[in-house]
């Protein structure tokens, strides 16, 4: 298991952190991961790409004619 430790947690937030936990009859570091727990397990398991081009799917789709290549791709060099 993981530790996490947050600082710098406003007055305000941190109270309305300790109503929210009490209001579900949790700790609040129990409301903390359950927060993070629903937060996260609602996000797409994607990639970045995958996310980028379901936002865009309904603009139609840009097919490219992209010519063969002629030689085999290669790594970058960088010179300094």
């Amino acid at each position: 298991m993981a530790t996490l430790t947050i600082r710098g947690l406003d007055d305000e937030t941190h109270g309305r952190l300790r109503v929210r936990a009490a209001e579900h009859g949790r700790s609040m570091e129990a409301e903390v991961r359950a927060i993070l727990h629903d937060l996260l397990a609602a996000r797409p398991a994607h990639g970045l790409g995958s996310r980028i081009r379901a936002r865009f799917a309904g603009l139609g789709g840009l097919e490219l004619d992209l010519p063969a290549r002629s030689e085999p791709p290669r790594a970058a060099v960088f010179d300094p």
